[in-house]
């Protein structure tokens, strides 16, 4: 039956990711006990959030963890990338069945965090084949390709008819957030980028496709992305559905390079005639990083757990524009809006105050 006690005790799944950590925050300053489950301890706790350990992708691990703990809102940010699509499916929505079987009798909503690899399809035939037009909309069919964003809402409604609770499924676009040793991180990866260019008296130089360039995009800001997932959770009478999740603006790359490099204090380099991807850029900088963080006496020295070459070199090389439609959340009434820009400046004040890029 369907948890309606009035226990505020919320668990995030992947509490120390991008999403994770905003999440965990909102909860707090909302006045919610958090549990934060992830595979290891944070290196950067949060007060008032209680750590969790557990292997996601073995069952008993999971029930171990979570003995004892009733949560009636669980909230699904994690993930873990393999090298094929059908291990994707396979690792992903067994993590998320594990999860849910664990918590599912106490549930009263399940918030489960995808992307808008919905509408583009896999890392692996990324924006390639078959894609939605934009602007993306939640009520389009899938496309007919294995995707692991299938397979993990798949299992969530499986859960749902069991353990009979509310759904909710937030479709985020790159997610500018704070974290460190996250796989999806953008915003960090593109402020290294800029630290290793002014240290080595380089330009910024975009790294992706004229696509991007030129073309219409957005962003979603974690802070927003958290406000928007407890809104689903706990506001009565909403139907169990899937939410785009945007920042509410729209840019050029054109446009936000520029002013990303000013922030930053490099000088910027646009697209010329080719990508230059930031795996080839940057390849070979690891004694680089360490010798800029022990001079400037930074908190992470391993190069590899702040920045995500790959990641932005997908985003950023895509052969579609890309940005959804956000009329299905704010006819609900989450009308809350970021500027992308402003989203960036306060992350990167953030990095430097705690160490993680120079100042």
């Amino acid at each position: 039956m369907r948890n309606t006690s009035g226990n505020r005790c919320a668990l995030v799944v992947g509490g120390t990711g991008i999403a994770g950590r905003a999440l965990c925050r909102e909860l707090t300053e909302q006045g919610w006990q958090v549990a934060s489950l992830s595979r290891s301890a944070p290196r950067l706790p949060q007060a008032g959030v209680r750590s969790v350990q557990a292997d996601l992708t073995d069952a008993q691990s999971v029930r171990t963890a979570l003995a004892g703990l009733e949560p009636t809102l669980v909230f699904l940010t994690v993930w873990s990338r393999r090298p094929t699509e059908e291990e994707n499916i396979a690792v992903n929505s067994a993590m998320v069945r594990h999860a849910l079987d664990a918590t599912g009798r106490s549930a009263r909503h399940v918030a489960l965090l995808t992307g808008l690899k919905h509408y583009l399809g896999p890392f692996e035939a990324y924006g390639t084949g078959q894609t939605r037009d934009t602007p993306f909309h939640e009520d389009e069919p899938r496309l007919p390709i294995r995707n692991f964003y299938y397979a993990q809402e798949d299992e969530l409604w499986r859960a749902a008819e069991r353990f009979d609770f509310t759904w909710s499924v937030h479709r985020s676009h790159t997610i500018i957030g704070y974290a460190v040793g996250n796989a999806m991180n953008m915003a960090t990866t593109l402020a290294v980028q800029a630290a290793l260019c002014r240290a080595e008296g380089k330009p910024f130089v975009f790294p992706g496709n004229d696509v991007q360039w030129n073309g219409i995009t957005d962003m979603t800001d974690a802070r927003l992305l958290a406000r928007q997932m407890i809104w689903a959770a706990t506001t009565e009478g909403l139907p169990s559905q899937a939410y785009n999740t945007a920042n509410g603006d729209v840019f050029r790359w054109r446009w936000m390079w520029p002013r990303i490099a000013r922030l930053l204090h490099v000088e910027p380099e646009g697209y010329a005639e080719r990508p230059r991807p930031l795996e080839d850029q940057m390849a070979g900088k690891e004694p680089a990083w360490r010798a800029l963080a022990q001079r400037e006496r930074l908190a992470e020295p391993d190069l590899a757990r702040v920045a995500t070459w790959w990641f932005a070199d997908s985003d950023l090389s895509r052969p579609i524009e890309c940005f959804t439609d956000l009329t299905r959340s704010r006819t609900a009434g989450f009308t809350d809006y970021a500027h992308t820009l402003t989203s960036f400046a306060a992350l990167f004040d953030t990095l430097r105050k705690d160490r993680i890029i120079p100042k």
